[in-house]
């Protein structure tokens, strides 16, 4: 049995022993794998839950009903109102802490989650970035079976692959609030504007994205491969990121680079202290 092998067996065996579980599911492959192993596991008493919000593009949103059909499982979904929280849209260093902070609330008042163990798709490779919603989450009580079970990114990947999962290397994607840098606020019109524009690139073929919103200025992040096709298209992408409503267009020489706006912030080393993850190599 190989390594990664083992890891997933230990996950099965993790999952097995929760008498009734409530998955968080964005739809991707993090937590798509792992509600599709909670529901091998546990069945009916496996409920997989996604929650909602103006962050959560209408795209993101047809692919994870599609994917959670596709894998035969019964999907609920609650919306989830982040914007009407003053706080959040002033969109500080604590954005995420408050939005994990309001999820879990909200999950555990319309699963009735308190008799359930609420869990999510963090993954030891997750610790290495600056995520002060671990911290939240550690308060709401939602357990990272990932973490427990001494799982990174690639792992997800590589157990996705072996169960011929077809999304086991789909990019990985993060909500439209990532978009924008700290301090500026959070409305429903600029995530619109952004998930617009992402919409127009994805049109042309790009297969990993992100659009930066700094005011009036579009930063585009595409991998450097594919440089070409959006200077190929940048009439057309100039145009309709006008009409979405930003004034300047540019395209980051840097790439895509996941978290781009976190640059500088430290990670959650202290959560990664807590864990006792055996496994780790470090």
């Amino acid at each position: 049995m190989s390594r990664v092998s083992e890891k997933e067996q230990v996950l099965r065996e993790y999952l097995s022993k929760q008498k009734r579980i409530i998955v968080a599911y964005s739809g991707g492959v993090d937590s798509a794998l792992l509600a599709a192993t909670a529901h091998d596991e546990r069945g009916e008493c496996a409920h997989v839950v996604l929650l909602d919000s103006p962050l959560l593009s209408r795209r993101q949103l047809r692919e994870a009903r599609d994917r959670a059909s596709a894998l035969g499982i019964p999907l609920h979904v609650i919306p989830f109102p982040v914007l009407d929280d003053p706080g959040f849209r002033q969109n500080l260093k604590d954005r995420c802490y408050r939005c994990k902070k309001l999820a879990g609330r909200i999950l555990r008042e319309a699963t009735d989650a308190d008799i359930a163990t609420v869990i999510d798709g963090v993954n030891t490779s997750d610790l290495q970035e600056f995520r002060p919603g671990l911290l939240a989450c550690e308060e709401e009580g939602v357990a990272h079976p990932y973490v427990e079970c001494g799982i990174s990114k690639d792992d997800i990947r590589e157990i996705a692959r072996s169960r011929s999962l077809p999304f086991w290397n789909h990019p990985s994607s993060a909500c439209l609030a990532s978009r924008v840098p700290y301090g500026e606020e959070l409305t429903s019109g600029r995530l619109m504007a952004i998930e617009s524009g992402e919409d127009l690139l994805h049109s042309f073929g790009l297969s990993q994205i992100r659009l930066r919103s700094h005011g009036e200025l579009a930063r585009i992040e595409v991998i450097p491969e594919e440089f070409p096709i959006v200077l190929q298209f940048r009439e057309k992408i100039a145009e309709g990121l006008r009409r979405a409503g930003f004034r300047y267009i540019t395209l980051d020489i840097e790439g895509f680079r996941s978290g781009s706006m976190d640059e500088g912030n430290a990670g959650t080393e202290p959560l990664q202290k807590r864990r006792q993850n055996p496994f780790r190599t470090d």
